[in-house]
C-alpha cells in the first residue's frame, strides 16, 4: 500500500509526485499513456516555477522568449520586450512532463505507464484504485487526470463549475525566423486569440476560444493565419482539446483525496495559461497530503482554502478583465495591448512579480471608459 496514488503524469501530477517523494512518502503515479507522450499545448511556461524546485529545468526547455509580437487581423503589429527576470520558457509537453516525472522517480516515486484507471473505491481507511493491470491501494489520492478525466466524478464531486474553452493546434517542423519571439493575434477570432510559439525546430500554432466563442470555424481561421509563417496548417496533424478555465472558487477536497491541475479547473480565464497553475496546485496538494499523513486532520480542507486564497482570488480579477477585454477586443488592442506597459505588466504577472489584482482594476476602468466613450 502506498501513502499516495496520483492519477495523471502531467505538470500537476509530476509536481506532487516529486515533492511527496522528496519528503519520503511512498508515491505511485498512474498514467494511461506511455511517456514521453504528445500533449497538445502551446508550451509557454513562466520561469517562476523554478522557485518551487531544487533542480535545473534547462534540459526540458526548448527555447526562451524575450519578445512578444501582437497583430490585429494579421496587421497593425506591435512588438514589445518582456521585462522579466528570466525569459519565458517554451517547452514541448512530451519532454517537459516526462522530465518532471523522471525527477520524481529519482526521489523514489514509482511510475506505472500504460495503466488506465478503471474505477476507485474507498475501503475503510484507504482508496483502492482499479486498473487494467489489477488493483492498487493508497491512503490518499490526487486526481490530476486533466480536463477530460473521470476522477472528479468518481470521487463524488458534482459537475465541476467550469467555463469550457476550446483549442485547436498543431506543431510545424520548419525553420523559424525569430526564435526569441512569441506571436499573438487578436482580431481574427472572437472571444479568444491565436498563438504562434517558437520551438527549437519549428512552431506551435494554435487558436483558443473562450466565453462562448466555440461556434466559429477555428480550423479555417488558424489556417489563414498560419500562412504568415509559411505554414500550411491543413497539412500537419491537428489536435483539439477543451480548456477548463477557472470559474470561481469551489471545493477541491473530499475524503482522503484532492483535485489538482485541470481536474481542479485552475486554467487562467484571461490567457488560458495552464502549466504554472497546474504545477502550483500540485505543489500545494503535496504539502497538504504530507501534513495529512503526519496526522493533521484539517490539511486537505486547508488545501481548498489555499488554492482559493492564493490562486482563485487573483483569477477573479483575471475573469473580470477577460469579461471586458473579449467583449471589446478592438478597443482592448488599441488602448491596452498597443501600450508598451501592457506587455510589461503581463510579464510581471507571469513571473510572479505582480498579480492581476495589482493591474486589472485600472485596466478594466480604462476599457470601460473607452467603451462608454465609443
Amino acid at each position: 500500500m502506498y501513502d499516495c496514488i496520483i492519477v495523471g503524469a502531467g505538470p500537476a501530477g509530476g509536481t506532487a509526485a516529486y515533492h511527496l517523494a522528496k519528503r519520503g512518502r511512498s508515491v505511485l503515479v498512474l498514467e494511461k499513456e506511455s511517456l514521453p507522450r504528445y500533449k497538445p499545448c502551446g508550451g509557454g511556461v513562466s520561469p517562476v516555477v523554478a522557485q518551487w524546485f531544487d533542480f535545473d529545468f534547462s534540459p526540458a526547455i526548448s527555447l526562451r522568449v524575450k519578445t512578444i509580437r501582437y497583430t490585429w487581423n494579421m496587421g497593425d503589429p506591435v512588438e514589445a520586450e518582456l521585462h522579466t527576470p528570466e525569459p519565458i520558457w517554451m517547452v514541448r509537453r512530451d519532454l517537459f512532463d516526462h522530465f518532471l516525472i523522471q525527477k520524481a522517480q529519482e526521489q523514489g516515486a514509482e511510475l506505472r505507464e500504460q495503466t488506465e484507471v478503471k474505477g476507485i473505491e474507498f475501503k475503510s481507511d484507504r482508496w483502492q484504485v482499479d486498473t487494467a493491470n489489477g488493483p492498487v491501494e493508497a491512503r490518499y489520492l490526487i486526481a490530476a487526470d486533466g480536463a477530460k478525466g473521470p476522477m472528479a466524478r468518481w470521487l463524488g464531486f458534482k459537475e465541476r463549475k467550469r467555463r469550457i474553452g476550446g483549442a485547436l493546434e498543431a506543431e510545424a517542423i520548419t525553420p523559424i525566423e525569430n526564435p526569441e519571439t512569441a506571436h499573438f493575434e487578436f482580431g481574427m477570432v472572437k472571444n479568444g486569440y491565436i498563438w504562434n510559439f517558437p520551438k527549437a525546430d519549428g512552431y506551435s500554432i494554435g487558436i483558443g476560444a473562450f466565453r462562448g466563442g466555440l461556434s466559429q470555424n477555428l480550423r479555417e481561421i488558424v489556417t489563414e493565419y498560419s500562412t504568415m509563417f509559411g505554414v500550411d496548417f491543413t497539412s500537419i496533424k491537428q489536435h483539439g482539446h477543451p480548456l477548463c478555465l477557472w470559474e470561481g472558487n469551489q471545493k477541491l477536497h473530499t475524503q482522503q483525496a484532492l483535485l489538482a491541475g485541470e481536474a481542479a479547473c485552475v486554467v487562467d480565464p484571461f490567457t488560458a495559461e495552464g502549466i504554472r497553475p497546474s504545477m502550483f496546485s500540485g505543489l500545494k496538494a503535496s504539502e497538504a497530503i504530507d501534513l495529512a499523513l503526519s496526522g493533521d486532520i484539517d490539511a486537505l480542507e486547508r488545501y481548498t482554502a489555499v488554492i482559493s486564497e492564493e490562486w482563485g482570488a487573483d483569477m477573479a480579477w483575471a475573469q473580470r478583465l477577460a469579461g471586458v477585454f473579449y467583449r471589446v477586443p478592438g478597443l482592448g488592442y488599441k488602448i491596452g495591448i498597443k501600450q508598451s506597459s501592457a506587455t510589461r505588466r503581463m510579464g510581471q504577472i507571469l513571473s510572479g512579480e505582480a498579480r492581476y489584482g495589482d493591474v486589472a482594476e485600472s485596466a478594466i476602468k480604462k476599457l470601460s471608459r473607452g467603451l462608454i466613450g465609443g
